[in-house]
């Protein structure tokens, strides 16, 4: 599976603890900058995480236009594994797509 996290300036452990849920592959944008309104999804992205605590509020919009033009699913989360886990494990079980 594969997942597009944007935002948050640092990740942590967070994609180590993603790979253990089985993210093979892992991309991340701080989507602080306005250059970052211009995002585009990777096609085979399964899953894209929007780390609420510090994006651009463009940003978030754009994201999420892309992600309903995809068919892609999206959820937001504050950027601590802890809040994360089970969010990610929820979208695991109901099948990410």
């Amino acid at each position: 599976m594969s997942v597009l996290l944007v935002g948050g300036d640092r990740l942590g452990n967070i994609k180590e603890n993603l790979r253990k849920n089985g993210f093979d592959k892992i991309e991340h944008v701080t989507g602080r900058r306005n250059v970052h309104t211009k995002i585009k999804i990777p096609c085979d992205t399964d899953l894209v995480v929007v780390l609420t605590d510090f994006i651009n509020h463009k940003v978030t919009e754009t994201i999420k236009m892309e992600c309903k033009k995809r068919n892609t699913k999206i959820v937001y989360s504050k950027r601590s594994w802890v809040y994360m886990e089970c969010i990610i494990k929820n979208c695991i079980e109901k099948g990410v797509q």
